[in-house]
Formats: C-alpha cells, sequence, structure tokens
C-alpha cells in the first residue's frame, strides 16, 4: 500500500459508526483502489502492481483494496503478499463484494474495477480528476476508448449492452453511453448515502440508476477494455445476468414497467371497444366485430390492472427509500383518494350489474329464445368488463389505504403516557 500523506491534502480522520457507537478509524486517503476478487490467482498480482505503480506515479495518498469474495485459490495471500489491503466477505455476489469494499475503504475516492487485468489500473488520471473537479460518480466508457478484439463477446457488445444503456437513458434520463462498464470511479460519501442493497451483478445498475434518481453529478470518460487474462471462463453469465440488468431497471421504473403499458391498453381498449358497441366495423376489406371487441375488453382489464399497479408500486417504493418522492405522484395520491376510488368502483360496478340486468330483461322478452346474439353478446362483454374494473378499483383503492397507514412513532406520548398532562 502505498501512503505518501505528506503530498497528499491534509489529511482527516473519520468517524465511523461500530455497533452503534462512533469510533475513529485510521486517517482518511485521497483513494482507494477496490477490486472484488473470487479466484483471481492467475491475474490479481498484475492489477495490484499496476495500480500501485498508479499510486506512486500520481503521488497519492492511497490504498489497494481486495474484497475477496471467498477465494480458495491463494487470491488472498497473493494480495496480502502485493501490499494490498484484503478483506474478506462470505456473503457470495459480485455487488455484496463491492458493498463491503466501498463500507471498509479509506479513501475519499474509490476507483472500482475487475481484478481480470481487462481494466489498466495504471491509467486512473482522468477519473480521480473529475472525482477532483466535484463529480460524484465517474463512469468508463469502452465503447469511445477502445475495445481490444476479443475482450467483449459479440452478443453483449452489439446486443446486452447497447440495449440495456438505451434502456437506462429511456427510464431514467441519463446521458451514460456505456451503462455497465465495471471500472467507475466515485465519492465514497456520495455514494454511501445511496444505501445500495443488491449483491449481484445487477449492483452495477443499482449505482447508476440511483445516482441518477437523487441528482449526483455523473460524468463519462473514455476507457480501454482489454482482453482478460484468466484461462478459465469469466463469471459473468450473458442471459442470466443480463435478464438479471434488465429485471433491476423495470423494478426502478413504474412508469415503464405498468404505468405507460396500461395506460396504452386502456386507451386503445375504450376506444375499439365503444366503437364496437355501435356495430361492426370495416376497414380495408376486414370486418371487426364482436370477437374484437372482446379483445378490447380484456386490454381495458389489463391496462387498468398495470395503472393500479404502477400507482401501488411507486407508493411502496418510496416508503421503502427505493424511489426518491415524486411531486407529480403526490399530486395523483391527493387526487385519488380511497373513497374516491372505492365510490367510482362502485359506480362502475353497479353499471356492469346494471347492463347484464338489461341484458337479461331482453332475453325475457323473446322468452329466453333466439335473439340478436351480436348485440347481446357486445351489451354482455361491457357488463363484465365494467363489473371487473369496478372491483378492480375498489380493491386498489383499499390496498392503497391500507399501505398509507404510517407506524406510529415510539416515542411520540400519547395521552399523557410520558408522565406529563
Amino acid at each position: 500500500m502505498v501512503e505518501l500523506m505528506d503530498m497528499a491534502e491534509p489529511a482527516s480522520k473519520s468517524v465511523r459508526q461500530v455497533g452503534g457507537i462512533p469510533s475513529v478509524t485510521m486517517p482518511e486517503l485521497e483513494l482507494t483502489i477496490l477490486m472484488p476478487c473470487l479466484k483471481e490467482a492467475e491475474t490479481l498480482a498484475v492489477c495490484i502492481a499496476k495500480a500501485q505503480t498508479f499510486l506512486g506515479r500520481a503521488q497519492i495518498a492511497g490504498e489497494v483494496l481486495i474484497a475477496d469474495n471467498g477465494s480458495t485459490d491463494n487470491s488472498q495471500h497473493i494480495a496480502e503478499a502485493g501490499g494490498a489491503r484484503v478483506i474478506d466477505v462470505p456473503m457470495r455476489g459480485y455487488g455484496a463484494a463491492l458493498r463491503a469494499g466501498i463500507a471498509a475503504a479509506r479513501g475519499r475516492y474509490i476507483v472500482m474495477g475487475d481484478a481480470d487485468d481487462s481494466y489498466n489500473f495504471e491509467r486512473l488520471d482522468a477519473f480521480l480528476k473529475r472525482l477532483r473537479a466535484g463529480d460524484d460518480l465517474v463512469m468508463g466508457n469502452r465503447f469511445r476508448g477502445g475495445i481490444e478484439a476479443g475482450a467483449m463477446p459479440f452478443l453483449h457488445r452489439y446486443l446486452g449492452n447497447p440495449v440495456l444503456s438505451w434502456l437506462g437513458r429511456l427510464f431514467f434520463r441519463t446521458p451514460l453511453r456505456d451503462f455497465h462498464c465495471g471500472i467507475r470511479g466515485f465519492s465514497r460519501g456520495s455514494i454511501a448515502k445511496l444505501d445500495l442493497r443488491t449483491t449481484g451483478m445487477e449492483f452495477a445498475s443499482e449505482m447508476v440508476v440511483r445516482a441518477t434518481l437523487v441528482g449526483l453529478k455523473i460524468s463519462e470518460v473514455p476507457t480501454t477494455l482489454s482482453k482478460d487474462g484468466r484461462s478459465r471462463p469469466p463469471h459473468l453469465r450473458t442471459w442470466r445476468d443480463g435478464w438479471r440488468h434488465l429485471r433491476f431497471l423495470l423494478l426502478y421504473s413504474p412508469r415503464w414497467l405498468f404505468f405507460y403499458p396500461g395506460a396504452s391498453l386502456v386507451a386503445a381498449g375504450t376506444v375499439l371497444s365503444g366503437l364496437l358497441f355501435l356495430g361492426p366495423i370495416r376497414i380495408a376489406g376486414i370486418s371487426f366485430e364482436i370477437r374484437t371487441m372482446l379483445v378490447a375488453c380484456t386490454c381495458l382489464i389489463v391496462g387498468i390492472q398495470g395503472v393500479c399497479f404502477a400507482t401501488i408500486a411507486r407508493g411502496f417504493a418510496e416508503d421503502l427509500n427505493l424511489l426518491p418522492p415524486s411531486p407529480r405522484y403526490g399530486r395523483i395520491i391527493e387526487a385519488f383518494t380511497l373513497e374516491r376510488l372505492v365510490f367510482g368502483g362502485a359506480a362502475i360496478f353497479l353499471a356492469g350489474i346494471a347492463g347484464l340486468v338489461t341484458a337479461v330483461v331482453r332475453w325475457g322478452e323473446v322468452h329466453f329464445g333466439s335473439l340478436d346474439v351480436s348485440g347481446l353478446l357486445g351489451m354482455v362483454a361491457l357488463s363484465t368488463t365494467a363489473i371487473t374494473v369496478g372491483a378492480q378499483l375498489i380493491f386498489t383503492g383499499f390496498l392503497a389505504g391500507l399501505m398509507s397507514i404510517k407506524h406510529s412513532s415510539a416515542n411520540v406520548a400519547l395521552g399523557g403516557f410520558d408522565g406529563t398532562q
């Protein structure tokens, strides 16, 4: 570990919570170079040597920290022999190792990267420059810096990374072009406040999403990606980990997961079922009748459910501090109170019941014999749809009301229980 304290900015002592009690740790360093490690004996020594070279060349008070995630191939001994500090992380997972490493880091800034020699730890100048300038998160961009032949699988380079990065920009309005670059720098204090929770490969997405949502200052610098130096297959699994990233992006965006699809289905179902209720429609020689109306009613039911889920999911995510408070969502909640949802749903439900009764009466008028099946089915379809939608709104209103109940604080005085009147 290189510690050139006399050449760095004035050091300060940092205070951390240990068992709820503040304790003074070692003097704070400027930079921690953090590497998660799981059986990286083949490449770990060269990665540490490059990181130590950078610290010495740049005259930085820093450390190399290895977050070992259960290696059984002598990686820990190799790291210690190379002058790195090693912490043992028993919980398995890429995110778990990095979370533990961030918590244990002594650097004011952290640059994290894989220990497979695919990133050059001798060239961290651009990351540190942006961090010193005040950026909270500095992402590497492999597509701008260069990707060595064979360093990134075809599917990752031309499908996985571009698509997931595009979805990240669409969902969260982040300007990043390489959403999942494995090397990045950040302010330890800023990232620690994000309360990152995932333990797998999706941790890379969580860091970017959370930083974007809370308005941290994010930038991007070119970086190169080389073919890793391992003889074994990588830990990353293309489809499994790609799905975990996609799943995370969707879960953190109730708008795109529930609301936009739901609202689109509601609009399409309402317009189409309304038109078909007046009679068949013929477009370009194609006739749309009762069968199409049943599809429209299904779209309407599913769409309403999606919108309801979006509202509940947004509130739930805010309560868990997964998403920051939204003024727009607050206004929606104020407009659609429990009472309005329940009474509105009840009105729609009763209208559906009335429609069914009317259909039965019409059938009774012909002594329950044959009648205009198309017209009857149209009324029945709309009536059952109204019943279903009404029930959905009633249940959603009560569920949202239940979730809005806040736990009372334990130290609130109730009726003089604190000894006072």
